[in-house]
């Protein structure tokens, strides 16, 4: 920028050899250098907070107080088209973590931000249309939209008192990153389902088909689903981690939890470490949620985990009946006290048909339960949980009902309570080499000597 006036400098810095005053020249020209700055600096550059007054127009940002994220218009890869998004502000990487105008997107650079005064956040392009908004149902006196040091973008009222009282936050409808603090869940009082969603390739950020979410059938769960299909599942919460991912408890980068209760379900992480850049994105072209960390010395994202870990995190991968074990050749086994349903396929490596009962059930006449310890319990969609009930209690309860398959406790801490069943195939199962969960299987009565009798 200043060698815009180092022309005019010369000229004036000349004159001095012939003898012209130039102290007044100087002033002049050096005050004008400095007024132009300061004027395009406020252009290019808004603080952290814009209010009705304000607004944000394309080559503009605004930067959370730390520094650490923006908001601004950005084209993505090869692509010319503008969107409104946030990214990490100071690394060399631009990396986008929020669009607001995924499937809307801006042709040219008149795009412009505004919040009107009711709350309403507007996104206009040709300072006419509309091409985003959202929607604010409560009273606000003095609204202002601020981009916090978390990367979540709020709406709130300047004169409350209490500044975490959002009419509106980003974090409630994320694109396919999940930032520190974020919630992924449903909001059951009103219906909110905060997912995340993979761009549909580099240079298009609109929703692809490979998303990260809550499903609530049975006992909640964490799901990666490609389309309709499931990809990976967590596993039961079991107040103390996800069966399918035990080992992640210990992880030095980030604490994680789960609350399901009857005002929402959701699942969120913190940053062990504020200073740690630290995001997980889902991945279309690989169908994967992967998780990186910011590595400042070679100035690159090491990526750390990915979801699905291994190939028993593949959803269902062994059949019904069938248990998956990254530590076995073949990884596919059929439960204790089942046999492949299709040996021949089965010995070929397809284990599409799963397995079946080796000695059928008799309901009627009494069957057992075998125990299996340290396991990723079953798909709970076709499942019933109940949190008072205690162990013996729910394997009385599941023996009562033919088509209850196996049981568990639902929560493992504290020596154990809480009960599920499982009713029909058992989807899903993997093994691991230590955990605390177990599982308890129905089997014929007589096969009950092959294992460990609950």
């Amino acid at each position: 920028m200043v060698n815009l006036f180092l022309p005019q400098l010369r000229h004036t810095l000349s004159l001095q050899a012939f003898g012209y005053q130039t102290s007044i020249d100087m002033s002049f020209y050096f005050y004008s250098a400095c007024c132009f700055l300061i004027i395009f600096s406020k252009a290019s550059t808004a603080n952290d907070t814009i209010s009705p007054s304000e607004s944000l127009t394309d080559g503009m940002t605004l930067v959370s107080n730390d520094g650490s994220f923006a908001l601004g218009f950005f084209s993505p890869g090869s692509s010319k088209n503008r969107y409104l998004g946030i990214w990490y502000n100071n690394i060399p990487i631009q990396t986008v973590v929020w669009v607001a105008n995924r499937i809307s997107p801006i042709n040219d650079s008149t795009g412009l931000l505004k919040i009107e005064i009711s709350g309403k956040l507007v996104l206009q392009v040709q300072n006419s249309t509309a091409v985003w908004s959202t929607n604010t149902t409560a009273s606000v006196q003095n609204p202002v939209l601020q981009l916090l040091d978390s990367g979540n973008l709020v709406v709130r009222d300047r004169n409350d008192s209490n500044a975490e009282n959002y009419l509106w936050q980003s974090f409630d409808y994320p694109s396919d990153t999940m930032l520190s603090g974020m919630k992924i869940g449903i909001d059951l009082r009103t219906d909110l389902n905060r997912r995340l969603s993979a761009w549909k390739n580099w240079d298009d950020p609109s929703p692809g088909d490979v998303v990260f979410g809550v499903e609530l059938e049975g006992s909640p769960e964490i799901v990666l689903w490609k389309g309709l299909q499931k990809s990976s599942r967590s596993g039961l919460w079991n107040g103390n981690a996800f069966t399918g991912s035990p080992n992640y408890r210990s992880n030095p980068i980030f604490d994680y939890y789960f609350v399901s209760n009857e005002n929402e379900v959701y699942y969120t992480y913190f940053l062990r470490n504020n200073s740690v850049k630290f995001r997980d994105v889902m991945n279309q072209t690989e169908i994967e949620s992967q998780r990186y960390t910011w590595d400042p010395e070679t100035q690159i994202w090491q990526l750390l985990i990915t979801i699905p870990v291994d190939y028993c995190d593949r959803y269902g991968v062994c059949g019904p009946n069938g248990i998956c074990d990254s530590n076995k050749l073949p990884v596919c086994q059929c439960l204790t006290g089942f046999r492949p349903k299709w040996p021949e396929r089965w010995n070929t490596s397809d284990y599409s048909g799963g397995c079946i009962h080796s000695k059928p059930l008799n309901c009627q006449s009494g069957d057992g339960f075998i125990r299996i310890e340290n396991v990723k319990t079953p798909d709970t969609t076709n499942s019933w949980v109940n949190r008072t009930m205690n162990l013996k209690e729910c394997r009385a309860r599941c023996l009562r009902n033919c088509s209850c398959m196996a049981y568990s406790n639902l929560d493992v801490t504290g020596g154990g309570s809480g009960c599920v069943l499982w009713f029909g195939d058992l989807i899903d199962i993997k093994q691991f080499n230590s955990d605390d969960q177990d599982l308890y299987i129905r089997v014929s009565a007589s096969k009950t000597g092959t294992g460990s009798e609950s």
